[in-house]
């Protein structure tokens, strides 16, 4: 009726126990490892460490209407110019800062299918 544990059957549980046994073990080393790490690190910053506002004020954006700059021309007008040559591609403020807005006509969409205003 009651069959004997077999050696075989006996090894895998013994191997099972011994695997476990590691991984717990695994598991263990690698919380202190980790609590150590972590004291070895600087605090967080105190409440008065943090940044502050400026005396100014919070910082705004500024916008404006930007032009690209013009590209130069060759020395003596018939040579073309090489890459080498060419500047970074630069911007200067506008003369007119206005915003461009829709035509009256447009439809305010591209694409859209509309009779736009009526």
């Amino acid at each position: 009726m009651y069959e004997a544990a077999t050696r075989s059957q006996v090894f895998g549980y013994v191997l099972i126990l011994v695997v476990g046994a590691a991984c717990v073990g695994g598991l263990i080393w690698a919380f202190r490892l980790g609590f150590k790490v972590r004291q070895r690190e600087p605090a967080p910053p105190r409440p008065e460490e943090q940044p502050k506002l400026p005396p100014t004020g919070p910082v705004r954006e500024s916008h404006e209407m930007r032009e690209p700059e013009d590209v130069p021309k060759a020395a003596d007008g018939n040579e073309r110019l090489t890459p080498h040559q060419l500047t970074n591609v630069r911007s200067r403020r506008a003369d007119d800062q206005r915003r461009p807005r829709w035509s009256p006509g447009s439809s305010g969409s591209f694409g859209g299918g509309g009779g736009g205003r009526t």
